[in-house]
């Protein structure tokens, strides 16, 4: 009688809603299983894959090119060696070095100079140049009036803006590639350009970049990593549709085709990159005018924008709709030993592993919902800045709208500042 009055058998109405419960849950815990199993059997980009065979590698002739600025620690700890192990596993005779040091107050010029003479053992043609000017002579000189790459900021000056600064020392860099081939004696012409930034790298890494698609690329690149998982060079990746990664984790994209690439751990096609080492096709280069680096203008930078060189020159290059730009997987370089490490990981050949799959892909999923907003306004800023100066001028353009961001930047004695 008791158990009649407090304990009442359930009603069927709830019997049904612990029905629907249930079958929700289930239906839940084998999407997640289903999820977790496509997941761990997609390709990685961690497994790693051969280099190019080296008879096919040595019939390109490459261009080798990078700045440096205040990087003596990793010049002297990684990149001389990776860089004498590349020239000699292409060929001496198929590379071309060119370096640009800029007013490093560190070791940088001694380490360099120990290159140049491992350089000069091998037999390698190269131009290494060491300069003098810093950061605090290029700022404190007084420009002309009518000089490109200067702007009235906020602190109520004229300062010299960050992305025209360097792309004038990697337009320095390439001159080299068109006086070779212009030159009356001994001419010489290259199939790539390969950039490398100071990042630990292997000889493996550059020779997997020059091979990606079999070298039927407009351009190729690395992932780059200071502080892993998350990758570094957030200003210059642009995926498929042209947006910024979503996230700064794998699988990292918001279009579906760059994302469903990388985690198949295929070639990701991309509008930009270069994310540490980067190969060009080398014949943008040698059209007239040249291919070359540039910063948006002085009067867009006004609207408070900025683009990378790095990417604008994917934008700029005839080759990009016809060759495509792709990010390779499978090389990821570092800034430092530590972060080179943590992605080629020695207890085992997989990177990310399965758990960290399947946390980045669902960070990824809430990241495409919850941050719509966030993408819209900020899209919105842009183009709105963009058209504000169209409209001011009579046939302004630009051709890297997807590199912008809300943002200036402009040289300062230790780096670089945000304003």
């Amino acid at each position: 009688m008791f158990r009649s009055l407090f304990h009442r058998p359930p009603s069927r109405a709830r019997l049904r809603r612990l029905r629907w419960l249930r079958l929700l849950l289930l239906g839940f815990i084998t999407f997640f299983v289903i999820d977790l199993w496509r997941i761990s059997q997609s390709g990685s980009p961690s497994v790693i894959k051969p280099a190019p065979p080296l008879d096919i590698r040595h019939q390109e002739r490459v261009f080798i090119a990078s700045i440096h600025w205040n990087n003596e620690s990793i010049l002297r700890s990684h990149w001389n060696d990776a860089l004498l192990d590349l020239v000699q596993k292409l060929g001496p005779e198929h590379v071309y070095v060119s370096v640009l040091e800029s007013g490093s107050w560190d070791g940088s010029k001694d380490a360099l100079r120990a290159l140049d003479t491992e350089l000069e053992k091998l037999g390698v043609e190269r131009k290494i140049v060491l300069e003098d000017i810093t950061h605090i002579d290029e700022i404190q000189r007084m420009p002309s009036s009518d000089e490109p790459g200067w702007i009235w900021t906020v602190r109520g000056k004229k300062e010299l803006r960050r992305i025209p600064y360097l792309s004038r020392l990697r337009n320095r860099v390439m001159d080299e590639l068109t006086a070779l081939a212009s030159r009356t004696e001994a001419k010489r012409t290259f199939d790539k350009v390969l950039w490398l930034n100071d990042v630990v790298f292997t000889a493996h890494d550059a020779l997997n970049i020059l091979g990606t698609r079999e070298g039927d690329y407009a351009a190729a690149c690395s992932l780059d990593f200071s502080k892993p998982p998350a990758y570094y060079d957030t200003f210059a990746l642009r995926d498929s549709s042209g947006a910024k990664a979503i996230t700064h984790t794998w699988p990292y994209f918001l279009s579906s085709m760059s994302r469903h690439a990388m985690m198949a751990g295929f070639p990701v096609p991309v509008q930009s990159c270069w994310n540490g080492i980067v190969a060009f096709d080398a014949t943008p280069f040698y059209e007239r005018p040249p291919l070359v680096f540039r910063g948006i203008s002085d009067g867009l930078a006004k609207y408070h924008l900025e683009g990378s060189e790095c990417c604008l020159i994917h934008a700029d290059n005839p080759l990009t709709p016809v060759k495509g730009v792709w990010l390779n997987p499978d090389v990821r370089v570092g800034y430092n030993e530590k972060a080179y490490a943590n992605v080629h990981p020695r207890h085992s050949a997989i990177w990310p592993s399965a758990g960290e799959k399947l946390l980045g892909i669902w960070q990824n999923r809430v990241a495409r919902l919850i941050n719509f907003p966030r993408r819209t306004i900020e899209d919105m800023v842009v183009s709105w800045r963009v058209r504000s100066w169209k409209a001011n001028g009579l046939e302004r353009e630009e051709h890297g709208v997807h590199c912008l961001i809300n943002e200036m930047q402009v040289l300062v004695g230790n780096g670089w500042a945000h304003l």
